[in-house]
């Protein structure tokens, strides 16, 4: 047996991507990853991390091979995201909505997501309707974000009628504009802006750089790129995600489970006192594992036991 299928991985159970990278399987589905792939110190094929035309490439092949996604691009400079962790996220999220379902993740068209900061990447929507069947609406704040991501989806014909991509048009609202009136979410998925400055995410970038051996990691290329709004916002994601707590108020019946990724877990008792305060009826947190990296998705709901299972008889 090949050695990429031996090793394992901190990953969901149902992440497809628990193995090392079959570099050869995903140059047969994505031709152009070939140009970037070469033998690395430990004696492996492997991509240069820094450079961030290889990390795009990859992901394409990525998204190619395993969720049979034709065509993905993004504009440049705008975030690429890590494939594993992005599959991570929505496995977790079908595991919650499995547990309020006698464990059987409900699938298909039927149930509705809702993805806070869509990106010009879409991977969200892409995994989640691809895995499972589901529906998405994603929103996003930037122009050329949305452009991007409408772009993928009508490309795409297997997403035909199963992505819906809406602008925020007011800037400093997460919920309000998105959400129509009477419209349902089973489930509401969001990574927020973790870093609360320009100068923060800055240092972020260098660390990410000086650990993949960048040497020039004082001027950091953005290798999985990202865009101001993508990457910060005022106050971080304490900020960010007390701002959806707070709106959720306003939604709560007409959606199940809000959910949030939280990078920091020094973060977690802030946010907890603010569901409190919100009299949120059940708190919930997961927590997923990239390598060395811990990240928690804390879900929130404002239904009660009975509320719950009126809803589900629609799955």
């Amino acid at each position: 047996m090949e050695k990429f299928k031996q090793e394992k991985s901190t990953l969901h159970p149902r992440n497809k991507h628990r193995s090392r990278y079959d570099f050869k399987a995903l140059i047969n589905s994505c031709a152009e990853l070939e140009d970037f792939v070469s033998i690395n110190k430990y004696g492996d094929q492997s991509i240069d991390f820094v450079n961030p035309n290889a990390v795009k490439v990859l992901n394409k092949a990525l998204l190619k091979h395993f969720y049979q996604i034709e065509f993905w691009d993004i504009p440049e400079g705008y975030l690429c995201p890590p494939i594993p962790g992005r599959a991570d996220y929505i496995h977790y999220a079908s595991d919650l909505l499995a547990s309020c379902n006698n464990q059987h993740i409900p699938t298909g068209k039927k149930i509705k997501a809702l993805d806070i900061g869509v990106g010009a990447n879409c991977v969200y929507p892409l995994i989640g309707h691809q895995e499972y069947g589901w529906s998405f609406v994603g929103s996003e704040i930037d122009d050329m974000a949305v452009r991007s991501a409408k772009n993928i989806v009508d490309v795409n014909t297997s997403l035909k009628n199963a992505i819906e991509i809406r602008s925020q048009l007011v800037k400093n609202e997460i919920f309000k504009t998105i959400i129509h009136k009477e419209e349902r979410f089973d489930l509401i998925i969001c990574n927020p802006p973790f870093h609360a400055s320009a100068e923060e995410a800055n240092a972020g970038s260098q660390r990410k750089n000086r650990n993949l051996g960048n040497k020039n990691y004082t001027k950091p290329i953005l290798n999985f790129g990202g865009q101001n709004s993508e990457l910060w916002t005022r106050g971080g994601e304490v900020a960010f995600v007390g701002k959806m707590i707070e709106e959720s108020k306003s939604y709560k019946n007409q959606c199940f489970w809000f959910t949030s990724l939280v990078s920091k877990s020094e973060n977690l008792a802030s946010i907890y006192a603010m569901l409190k305060r919100a009299d949120v009826l059940e708190i919930r947190t997961s927590e997923m594992s990239t390598g060395n990296k811990i990240t928690r998705v804390v879900a929130w709901t404002f239904l009660d036991e009975n509320q719950q299972k009126e809803w589900i008889k629609n799955w």
